[in-house]
């Protein structure tokens, strides 16, 4: 059995890239299942039992785990190529584009990927805790799929309860800066201070009510969420004694607002290049902060040409929220060591699986040496033999039948071959006296 990782993240990808390869939470199950589907039609050396798929702003990433037939190099290397075009594939993208940004990580360094992802150490905001709740959203996805057999489900509750450990033992999240108060801070470059400004969030998502958290710490002007569902904007907007608004009406309103967030799970553009145009217009140019936090991107790339519209991405903040880094080296080497003692153990553990058909197999060949030594016995006994005779008779029979494949081994096999199994089944068959 193998493990494998495949994707790419903030730091291998641009956003450009990363919303091209992103899946939308309602299309990761099928999408899983499409993996599945696509390995066990022959394109990955039988890479095919297992598949997950996690997908965030910041990264996407195939998880998969099966039998490969034959488990060397080139074996592997077929799976790993043949992982990356089915994301190529999937998304309709060149193989030739999207292959360089891509780590392909098998085996343990798969489990330490996984390890180290769910415990805040690959992300942008080192030690943020939102990776998490999306990792399990990633799992139940899978599970519900039917993606997960024995080898991801023991990976992932493993790589949950490491995460737990590494939060609570060690402070990896201490002194970090989140995105939400990145976004506050890239805010006031333009703006002096939030307070006295207009602020206008789209969508009402977790990243949405954790940046809305930052900025109503700041007293803005006002604080509107725009939304799909009104219900949803309303209920948001309530907790910060903000107004709520439907996105149909955002292309008349958006002129009213100084500093826009938007994060929603939409496939398209919500915000075009000519409704910022006429907001720009009535504005009569006052400067407009945009910052899209969207994966794929909410906020149309060419607004950013424009002059009063400073438009960042997700991107844009990784220079911010890096600030106080050196405060947590210390907690990233103690992260790293737990980390590494339980990618260890995982191992172990799945050496020890591999080991279990075989065990099963010399079982079921013993007891059915068992069983036929013992009919012999008792037929012996039938026919009035002496207890001592049969005894004798059975002890030697079955001595003979477990001795019988190991001396035929050795006596077949040659030179170094030899030499290892004259070494190896003395020791298979010591006894403790």
């Amino acid at each position: 059995m193998h493990l494998l990782t495949v994707g790419l993240n903030h730091t291998t990808a641009p956003v450009s890239l990363r919303e091209k390869v992103a899946f939308p939470a309602d299309q990761i199950g099928q999408a899983v299942m499409a993996a599945r589907a696509w390995f066990s039609g022959g394109n990955a050396v039988n890479m095919s039992d297992e598949a997950a798929i996690l997908s965030t702003c910041n990264r996407t990433e195939l998880y998969a785990a099966g039998d490969l037939q034959n488990g060397a190099g080139a074996a592997i290397d077929a799976a790993i190529d043949s992982t990356a075009h089915f994301l190529a594939h999937y998304h309709q993208l060149p193989y030739a584009d999207l292959r360089p940004h891509l780590y392909t990580l098998p085996q343990d360094n798969a489990v330490r990927h996984a390890f180290r992802v769910a415990s805040g150490l690959d992300s942008m905001v080192l030690g943020e805790a939102q990776i998490l709740g999306q990792m399990k959203d990633a799992v139940r996805h899978a599970e519900a799929a039917g993606g997960l057999g024995t080898y991801l489900h023991q990976l992932f509750q493993r790589t949950f309860a490491v995460a737990k450990e590494v939060r609570s033992t060690t402070e990896i999240g201490a002194h970090s800066v989140s995105m939400a108060a990145a976004a506050v801070r890239m805010s006031e470059r333009i703006f002096d201070t939030v307070a006295g400004q207009h602020v206008l969030f789209i969508g009402a998502g977790e990243m949405i009510e954790l940046c809305a958290t930052h900025f109503a710490a700041q007293n803005p002007k006002s604080l509107t969420v725009a939304n799909r569902t009104l219900e949803r904007a309303e209920l948001l907007a309530h907790r910060f004694s903000g107004q709520a608004m439907r996105l149909a009406d955002l292309p008349n309103q958006l002129g009213n607002y100084d500093i826009i967030v938007s994060s929603t799970a939409s496939s398209l553009p919500i915000i075009g290049l000519g409704m910022v145009e006429r907001a720009v217009k009535a504005r009569r140019h006052k400067p407009m902060f945009m910052l899209d936090l969207a994966v794929p991107r909410d906020i149309e790339t060419e607004i950013g040409r424009l002059d009063d519209i400073f438009l960042y991405t997700v991107d844009d903040l990784g220079s911010v929220v890096q600030t106080g880094m050196e405060n947590r080296q210390a907690a990233v080497a103690q992260a790293e060591a737990i980390i590494e003692t339980r990618v260890q153990s995982f191992m172990h553990w799945v050496d020890n699986r591999a080991v279990v058909p075989v065990i099963q197999d010399l079982q079921e060949s013993s007891e059915a040496m068992r069983r036929m030594e013992l009919e012999r016995a008792r037929k012996m006994l039938a026919k009035g033999e002496d207890i001592e005779v049969v005894l004798e008779a059975l002890s030697k029979g079955l001595t003979a039948k477990f001795m019988h494949g190991p001396q035929q081994a050795l006596h077949n096999a040659h030179g170094d071959e030899r030499a290892r199994l004259a070494t190896l089944l003395p020791q298979l068959f010591r006894t403790k006296r």
